[in-house]
């Protein structure tokens, strides 16, 4: 499988991207890759991060940080936590939270709960149901062709 390269659109794509903590950078990159790399994805194929609207930006890292100061305790347990994937254990990081919380939150069949942290691992995906502030969402092209999130 060719490895995703996320496309920053061009140097304004990449101070957006360059100014977000590691853990919303892998957010972006998990929303980017779910949703922007198949002809299926309909006005969102293709986008980049230089389309990302400055209120998706805003709620980007907003939605990062709350998580991030609501489950310190278990993200720093997780970070001490190799993750167990089919080539050895590797370092669980910030920037692999990231993409788990696009991932788990979304609901798109792995995420926390799937990367060998046990209670830990759980605890993160259960931070993210339907009935918490971290529940799903979704991104969609605006008519002025930026993207945002509902």
């Amino acid at each position: 499988m060719p490895e995703f390269i996320l496309d920053h659109g061009g140097p304004d794509g990449a101070a957006i991207f360059d100014s977000l903590d590691e853990f919303a950078q892998g957010y972006v990159e998990a929303m980017f890759f779910t949703n922007t790399g198949h002809l299926e994805d309909g006005d969102l194929w293709g986008a980049a991060v230089a389309q990302l609207a400055p209120a998706t930006v805003e709620k980007i890292i907003r939605d990062c940080e709350r998580f991030q100061r609501r489950y310190k305790l278990l993200l720093s347990v997780a970070y001490r936590i190799s993750e167990k994937t089919f080539r050895g254990p590797v370092p669980y990081t910030t920037k692999r939270a990231g993409h788990d919380f696009w991932f788990t939150r979304n609901g798109h069949g792995t995420g926390f709960w799937d990367r060998g942290l046990g209670d830990v691992g759980d605890g993160l995906a259960a931070a993210c149901g339907d009935s918490t502030p971290f529940s799903s969402e979704d991104p969609y092209m605006g008519g002025d062709g930026r993207l945002y999130l509902s």
